[in-house]
């Protein structure tokens, strides 16, 4: 590790469980983090700031005026410009050692096995179900970790789903494809700026720990934040063993 590297991850570095070696595991890392708005900004920004070493992003849309009120990776300069190449200006202005990879395009299947295949970990930010279960479903297929992070008015959800562990649900053992959620977008009921920042940056606390190696994962629980009381809540959640997604894996001892 070079000196400036030394003198950048420093704060880092002191932590007792983190140290140099947490360090190298990070800048040795790869995120691939889906959705580059009210999520996915802080993911983002704090992953690039941390010194993951490389950072794929994955968005299809364009900065709009209507986003800038929560999405901090954004600019009034680059309203009009796609959410991955402003989100990546962010970044490298935060950090301009890291390697990032943009994609502005929809996260349909066929991306998603071919870049949650190479990736250590992959953080959904994405605001739709079938992009949730889109992404779930590479991340069983190849054994990744995910971090999936929802936020709405002022209500927000996360979790880890680690199928390497055969205990660990995966985000269809919660939310079966079947089932039936009303979909609720921003543009209609709104949402608190802050709880998405709330919900993003702990979904880049997450996915470091997991880079570096560090504590305990949220698997096996849903955390709930309610921004009216700004309180947490959370709940124990099991692995479904006749999951449509993950039954194939071996059965948890």
């Amino acid at each position: 590790m070079e000196d400036q590297d030394l003198l950048r991850y420093s704060r880092h570095i002191l932590l007792e469980e983190f140290g140099i070696d947490g360090q190298g595991r990070v800048s040795a890392g790869h995120a691939l983090v889906i959705g580059a708005g009210g999520l996915g900004s802080p993911v983002a920004l704090y992953l690039a700031a941390a010194g993951v070493g490389h950072i794929t992003l994955v968005d299809d849309d364009e900065v709009d005026l209507t986003n800038l009120q929560r999405q901090i990776a954004h600019s009034t300069a680059r309203v009009g410009q796609a959410k991955v190449e402003s989100a990546a200006a962010a970044m490298r202005d935060i950090n301009p050692e890291i390697r990032i990879e943009t994609h502005v395009q929809r996260a349909d299947e066929a991306l998603l096995h071919r870049l949650v295949a190479a990736a250590d970990v992959v953080i959904d930010c994405s605001d739709n179900f079938s992009t949730r279960q889109a992404v779930n479903r590479a991340c069983v297929a190849h054994a990744r970790p995910l971090v999936a992070g929802a936020a709405i008015r002022f209500d927000g959800q996360l979790s880890v789903y680690d199928t390497r562990d055969a205990a660990s649900p995966c985000y269809a053992c919660l939310f079966p494809p079947d089932a039936h959620f009303e979909e609720t977008r921003c543009a209609v009921l709104g949402v608190f700026a802050p709880v998405v920042g709330t919900i993003g940056m702990l979904e880049a606390h997450e996915a470091l720990k997991l880079l570096a190696g560090i504590g305990p994962s949220l698997a096996g629980s849903l955390l709930m934040f309610d921004g009216r009381r700004t309180a947490f809540d959370t709940l124990r959640v099991a692995r479904d063993p006749a999951c449509s997604v993950c039954a194939h894996r071996p059965a948890a001892t």
